[in-house]
């Protein structure tokens, strides 16, 4: 029978059952690995002492930086406000063009690592100015034991407001414990149809990130999505209608939807993403009636602003992850035509003209 080691960022987990004689099944993400003793995971930050699970990244933090949150990206989401994010190790997909390689194919090293108590970072939130708390960078559900105990805390502490930057494939009961813990925002990377998650990120049911979406969105957290536009992957016609169509579905034309840039990256060599794909994919999304599209990833395009769906007039101007003017007002309203523009929380930047 193994036995866990004596390290701050190995704790047993709160999300698996037991299985016959050692065995467990992990909870955590719709692999719902089931585990022998001794061994670990598909994602390599769970492993099976002696019959229990136990995360390897409790508070083994990878990254941390504030940043604003217009960069995730949230943009009907406390929007002007900066965010502690940080990220811990791995990822439960594999995606071959991943822009944060250096860390999602990282294993953990409980010897090695730096561990953060939940209070640490958010105080350090508190003290850099911070407004919210992200997990971001790499997949964030790995973190989420950890990401529990901070979330409650930060909440108890001030902190507007917690966020994660997601593939969505997490499980249902995984969610809902985030969300009771103080989750309120998630943003969802769609990588496609489901032959793209199939030859592309690792074997994934893309149905089950759509239904967490929906779920999401149901339970009371703040939802965006983003696609990748990946050339010569998912670029096509067929796939961004199959796109527009589950967002409508599942998360409605209120939600807004973020078509963004690929530039080769990790082991994957075709040519950047053409903006005029992007465009074709906006003038779509706006056609079969998404209220807010955007494009990602081209820094000063027209397509990053956000507009007034009834009258046209534009409410906010950026340039890339900074707010320019914003025509909001108070109320979350249109000062044009008086329309009800979707936003959760307050403004906490420069008020525009």
């Amino acid at each position: 029978m193994t036995s866990s080691p004596n390290y701050p960022t190995v704790r047993e987990s709160i999300f698996y059952e037991k299985l016959a004689g050692d065995r467990v099944r992990c909870t955590l993400c719709e692999r719902r690995c089931e585990i022998s003793d001794g061994q670990l995971g598909f994602c390599k930050t769970r492993k099976n002492f002696g019959g229990k699970l136990y995360t390897l990244v409790y508070g083994d933090i990878s990254a941390i930086e504030s940043r604003p949150i217009e960069i995730k990206p949230f943009f009907h989401y406390w929007p002007g406000s900066s965010s502690l994010t940080f990220s811990t190790w791995s990822c439960n997909l594999n995606c071959v063009w991943c822009q944060n390689f250096h860390l999602s194919k990282a294993l953990p090293e409980p010897k090695k690592a730096s561990h953060y108590p939940p209070e640490k970072i958010v105080r350090f939130a508190l003290e850099s100015g911070d407004d919210g708390l992200c997990a971001s960078f790499q997949e964030p559900t790995l973190l989420a034991d950890w990401a529990v105990e901070a979330f409650s805390i930060g909440k108890r502490m001030g902190i507007k407001y917690c966020c994660f930057v997601s593939n969505g494939y997490m499980t249902i009961e995984a969610l809902k414990v985030l969300h009771e813990a103080g989750l309120d925002g998630l943003k969802i990377d769609v990588k496609g149809n489901g032959e793209t998650y199939r030859r592309y990120c690792g074997g994934a049911d893309a149905e089950k990130v759509w239904r967490n979406a929906r779920k999401a969105k149901q339970i009371g957290l703040h939802v965006e999505i983003v696609n990748l536009v990946v050339n010569g992957v998912n670029d096509d016609e067929n796939t961004l209608n199959w796109v527009i169509e589950q967002h409508l579905k599942n998360v409605g034309p209120e939600t807004p939807l973020h078509f963004t840039r690929y530039f080769p990256a990790y082991k994957f060599t075709n040519p950047p993403t053409k903006i005029e794909t992007l465009e074709k994919a906006y003038a779509m999304a706006k056609k079969a009636g998404v209220l807010y599209p955007y494009i990602g990833n081209v820094a000063g395009h027209r397509y990053e602003n956000t507009y007034c769906p009834n009258c046209g007039r534009m409410l906010i101007k950026r340039y890339g992850h900074h707010v320019l003017e914003y025509a909001v007002t108070a109320e979350n309203k249109c000062p044009k035509c008086g329309a009800e523009i979707p936003m959760t929380g307050k403004y906490l930047g420069r008020r525009g003209s």
